[in-house]
């Protein structure tokens, strides 16, 4: 992760009377925050701008001599015409380029060529400044991630990550930049993530249909959120919808309920050493899902494709526990399960699914979460039930069902269990479904 020093930085921190480095490092803070409540790990080095100047002015000063730049008043820019493979991440043409990098500036005619760019830009007022050769100035963009990766990763590594957005002009010109300091310079993956769209719609302040992290996971639990985000293959576009939030959620829980059964199944025979082999047919299972995880990880990331696949052993250990009388002489439905719970938990763990919270914890917070967009307190979700309850006692069905469906509609469903009613998050219908509840909520109940 870098910490950038860019035009928006600036005028942002103008705006507020705050030192830009200062407003950096915040939204840094805020942005790491976020990460790890989607249960990120952290990055070994996050290394920010103010603290590679020095890295970034010996790049700059390689370029120079090796004839790919040049000096105009303090500016220092590249001059593409001396690299012949610009373009070539990206594919486009030179005619294709609009000036000032996508054409989000003015033209400075004091370029070579318009699609040049700036290495070193001269101090402006209100902006921050470093001495240099050249005079004092500040990085260009694109240059801060080309010195630092290179400081920190080296010459040759393996994946460079952005938005696709990003491929041009950012890192076409990291490629061309990094070759012209140091010809052998090489990044063997360039992988660029899509979009996140709402509602099949661009995401946009002006539409107001903008929203951060914080504002999903308020009322979305974060592995919902990451489990929503890794349905969708990185380079693809992702679309934000409540709708794909509430099927992410119920995904979720399903997945941690399942486990949360298997443990308490297992619980009285964990500090039980068992002797004996996992069923053939268990086995196999879990080896031809193992497989094929590592076949779709290897497939440039196809996480959608293995979060289906995961359903079977879900299926499995919920057929297995049906079975499970809880006695020793059912000694290999015991080695199944135990086997069924480490594959799904360690492939949970791979993709960041895994809580360092106890599963009974996340299937709490879930709950909790529901509530939330349901709108109600765990009470009256009580309430509701033993309202219910009565009213089945007194053979008023219609209104008994009335209440289930009303709480359906919110994403809680009851579940009539031997001990007594119980209530589980879930996925709520279609929208067109609310309009019958609101009949029968106004139909007066004979």
């Amino acid at each position: 992760m870098y910490v950038l020093l860019c035009l928006r930085i600036i005028k942002r921190a103008n705006e507020k009377g705050e030192d830009p480095l200062s407003l950096s490092k915040r939204f840094s803070e805020e942005f790491l925050y976020d990460m790890a409540e989607l249960n990120c790990l952290s990055p070994t080095h996050e290394p920010r701008v103010s603290d590679h100047i020095d890295q970034i002015k010996d790049m700059i000063t390689k370029i120079l001599e090796n004839g790919h730049a040049y000096t105009i008043e303090g500016d220092v820019y590249f001059s593409v015409d001396t690299y012949p493979d610009y373009y070539c991440l990206s594919g486009r043409k030179s005619d294709d380029n609009r000036a000032g990098g996508g054409g989000r500036v003015l033209v400075d005619t004091r370029k070579h060529n318009p699609a040049d760019f700036a290495l070193w830009k001269a101090a402006k007022l209100g902006e921050p400044s470093w001495e240099s050769p050249w005079g004092p100035g500040r990085p260009g963009w694109h240059i801060e991630c080309s010195a630092m990766s290179a400081h920190h990763l080296g010459d040759y590594f393996d994946i460079h990550g952005g938005g696709k957005d990003l491929m041009f002009p950012h890192h076409e010109n990291e490629i061309a930049q990094s070759r012209s300091a140091c010809p052998q310079s090489k990044v063997n993956f360039w992988m660029h993530n899509g979009f996140v769209n709402r509602d099949n719609q661009k995401m946009s302040k002006s539409d107001n249909n903008f929203f951060t992290i914080r504002d999903i996971i308020t009322i979305y639990h974060p592995l919902a959120l990451r489990f929503f985000l890794l349905r969708t293959h990185y380079r693809s576009d992702v679309n934000y919808s409540d709708k794909a939030l509430d099927t992410a959620s119920d995904r979720v829980f399903y997945m941690y309920q399942t486990l949360h059964e298997c443990e308490i199944a297992l619980s009285p025979f964990r500090s039980e050493i068992f002797k004996g082999q996992v069923p053939a047919d268990v086995k196999e299972q879990i080896e031809k899902f193992h497989t094929e995880y590592l076949s779709s990880m290897s497939d440039d990331l196809h996480t959608t494709t293995a979060l289906d696949d995961l359903v079977d052993l879900l299926k499995s250990i919920n057929g297995t526990l049906k079975k499970f009388k809880g006695k020793k002489q059912q000694q290999p439905l015991i080695l199944s399960l135990l086997a069924l719970e480490k594959e799904v938990k360690d492939f949970l763990d791979s993709l960041g699914l895994l809580s360092l919270s106890t599963v009974s914890e996340v299937l709490q917070q879930l709950k909790d979460k529901a509530l939330k967009r349901a709108g109600f307190t765990e009470e009256e979700v009580q309430q509701k039930i033993e309202e219910r309850n009565l009213a089945r006692k007194n053979k008023e069905y219609e209104k008994s069902d009335l209440i289930r469906e009303e709480l359906y509609l919110k994403g809680i469903s009851l579940m009539d269990e031997p001990k007594g009613t119980i209530w589980r998050p879930s996925e709520p219908p279609e929208k067109k479904l609310e309009k019958h509840v609101d009949t029968l909520i106004d139909k007066p109940i004979s």
